[in-house]
């Protein structure tokens, strides 16, 4: 007993090291957020990020209260200077957010594994020959502007794989967003860490029975748009959205890496798991 009350010392001094300065942050116009956030800044002194984001020196971890939107919203919002996230969850589905724990919360958010996630890069060419980069945590989709369909080229690796998808659109996921948007649009749910993306249409017309494919996550993805002057075609890197579109670039970016943190036995890896055996 005496030796387990030891090792509880240490760790928690070192995790108080780890984690020398904390900040929080509440979705706004969530009662329930807010309410938590007042409660955790009262009880523990917590940084509050909610009325100023610009003094984030020094700070080592963020802990987000709301649901997936402001977890990517913060990653973000901070992707030139990552900083670990530990979300708890006040929205509605919560993937990427923990349970809170009243009593004993430091301990689990000491006790939290971290999970590494790399983004997509999407590098859009529009009309105008405006060139666009952004990040995506979940996904890089396209989508038709207007009433008619969307006819996409796609080269995988610069080798022409479909010469024609006449679809609403189409979009490739990380294993992160694969149970988001993509899931929706019937691809698949890919296990945390395959190194696997995945390439799913959305309403395809032609190929009719083409339904996707799943990637090497190292692959480069390079959408040409046909007759985009008259058929136009937005391309999204999560919220972030280029209207018309002629060229669409999505590959890996290995050179970033955000850390989310979870639970002990709630890993992301776990999660996404187990939401293939939902029913």
């Amino acid at each position: 007993m005496y030796q387990w009350r030891l090792l509880w010392l240490f760790m928690k001094y070192f995790l108080k090291k780890m984690y020398k300065k904390i900040a929080i942050i509440a979705a706004k116009n969530n009662s329930q957020a807010i309410n938590i956030k007042n409660s955790l800044v009262n009880k523990y002194n917590f940084f509050d990020l909610s009325n100023d984001h610009s003094k984030v020196e020094n700070i080592d971890l963020i802990i987000a209260i709301g649901g997936d939107g402001l977890i990517l919203h913060l990653l973000h919002e901070f992707e030139n200077k990552p900083i670990p996230i530990y979300g708890i969850n006040c929205g509605t589905v919560g993937f990427l957010m923990n349970s809170y724990h009243e009593e004993n919360f430091l301990e689990y958010v000491h006790k939290a594994q971290i999970s590494m996630v790399h983004p997509l890069k999407m590098d859009a060419i529009d009309a105008e020959n405006k060139i666009y980069s952004h990040i995506a945590i979940n996904e890089v989709a396209l989508f038709r502007q207007t009433n008619q369909a969307a006819k996409i080229n796609i080269h995988i690796n610069d080798k022409e794989r479909i010469e024609c998808l006449v679809s609403d659109g189409i979009l490739v996921a990380t294993s992160a967003g694969s149970t988001a948007y993509n899931l929706s649009v019937g691809g698949p749910i890919i296990p945390f860490g395959a190194e696997i993306i995945a390439l799913t249409p959305i309403s395809p017309f032609r190929p009719r029975k083409w339904n996707g494919a799943l990637l090497p996550a190292n692959s480069k993805i390079k959408f040409k748009i046909i007759d985009f002057e008259n058929r136009p075609v937005s391309a999204t890197a999560d919220s972030r959205e280029v209207r018309n579109v002629k060229e669409v670039v999505v590959s890996e970016n290995l050179s970033m890496k955000f850390k989310i943190l979870f639970d002990q036995n709630h890993s992301l890896e776990e999660r996404i798991i187990r939401e293939q055996f939902l029913v």
